[in-house]
């Protein structure tokens, strides 16, 4: 049977470049305000006091106010499945404005990586989510995570206490989970449990606890605005319109969902994993154990090798860790894969 593959539709060549006037149109005449506070960045939101036919969110105890939902892609430009998957969501909910029942953001990341079908311009995106850059301070990643950052501080202040944002990524390794999410640890107990509720709805494999930031823009808008966030990594690394969205059907069934203010349903409990160690890499010596085609969350046994940096070793330190985005091309400084165990 052949793979269905994604259409490369007007909606995902819009999506893909950041071209939300479509979407600006369909929803403004439905009586939302719509803002593009930069290019690839777009906020829809119910007007207030105007009774319109988008204010139908209700968010439970949270005195009416409306959730607020950020969704990001293509903050890596070559992880291309979530924009193709994102670009038929939003074209469908635009077709039915009124049923949008969040405040919503989207963002698409780094728009000059997408068009080059590259990962980054000069430098990870998803590392410049921090207030010191060293060295990376010109690159032009560092100048788009600014941007975002800002429109991001624009839409969480006058957000109400429900606050989402979902990173949506690909893998570049295989993975014994096709689909796993990284989780700030420090989002508070009662949004935390809806995420992993959520994920679960999602069917979402594993989460990973995070414990520290890396920069990711996921870790800065639950840090910063109390969301709560996730990286969420859907398959492997594509070329734009080829994915095969039969593989994120949960996924979007789920996002699609919350957009609308629905519970997509009851879903599997993803397998928790929490942080062991983070391998960094501090040379040009650094190395691998293991080879190019390991896959994410392959198990280690107590004592192996995980990587060599000069007269640096890393071993596993308990009797099984998983390793999970084992990149060694990473520039030097920066985490070069985590190892983690089950919670």
């Amino acid at each position: 049977m052949a793979t269905p593959m994604t259409p490369m539709t007007p909606a995902l060549r819009q999506l893909a470049a950041g071209d939300f006037s479509a979407l600006e149109q369909r929803f403004g005449q439905a009586g939302f305000s719509v803002s593009r506070p930069a290019a690839g960045i777009v906020t829809i939101t119910a007007r207030q006091n105007a009774g319109t036919a988008g204010d139908t969110g209700d968010t439970g105890d949270t005195g009416g106010a409306r959730a607020s939902v950020l969704v990001s892609v293509g903050v890596h430009g070559d992880e291309t499945g979530p924009i193709d998957m994102l670009a038929g969501l939003l074209d469908a909910l635009s077709q039915q404005p009124s049923t949008l029942a969040v405040e919503l953001m989207v963002c698409v990341g780094n728009i000059d990586a997408i068009a080059a079908g590259t990962r980054f311009i000069d430098a990870d995106l998803n590392r410049m989510f921090r207030a010191r850059r060293g060295a990376l301070g010109a690159a032009a990643e560092a100048a788009r995570a600014d941007v975002m950052m800002d429109a991001s501080a624009h839409f969480f202040a006058g957000a109400g206490p429900v606050r989402w944002h979902l990173d949506l990524h690909t893998a570049i390794r295989p993975s014994v989970y096709p689909t796993f999410a990284v989780v700030p640890e420090l989002i508070a107990d009662a949004p935390k449990a809806a995420l992993v509720d959520w994920l679960g709805q999602a069917a979402i494999g594993a989460i990973i606890m995070n414990p520290q930031s890396a920069g990711t823009y996921s870790y800065y808008s639950a840090e910063q605005y109390g969301a709560a966030a996730a990286t969420v990594e859907l398959g492997q690394v594509g070329a734009l319109g080829q994915n095969d969205l039969s593989l994120f059907a949960g996924t979007a069934g789920a996002l699609g969902a919350l957009l609308r203010g629905a519970h997509a349903g009851a879903g599997g409990q993803p397998q928790v994993f929490r942080v062991a160690q983070e391998i960094i890499k501090q040379s040009d010596d650094f190395a691998m154990a293991f080879g190019r085609d390991t896959h994410n969350f392959t198990a280690l046994p107590a004592g192996a090798v995980i990587a060599t940096d000069g007269a640096t070793v890393y071993r596993v330190g308990h009797a099984e860790e998983r390793v999970v985005f084992p990149n060694p091309d990473v520039r030097i400084g920066l985490r070069a894969g985590l190892m983690v165990v089950r919670a």
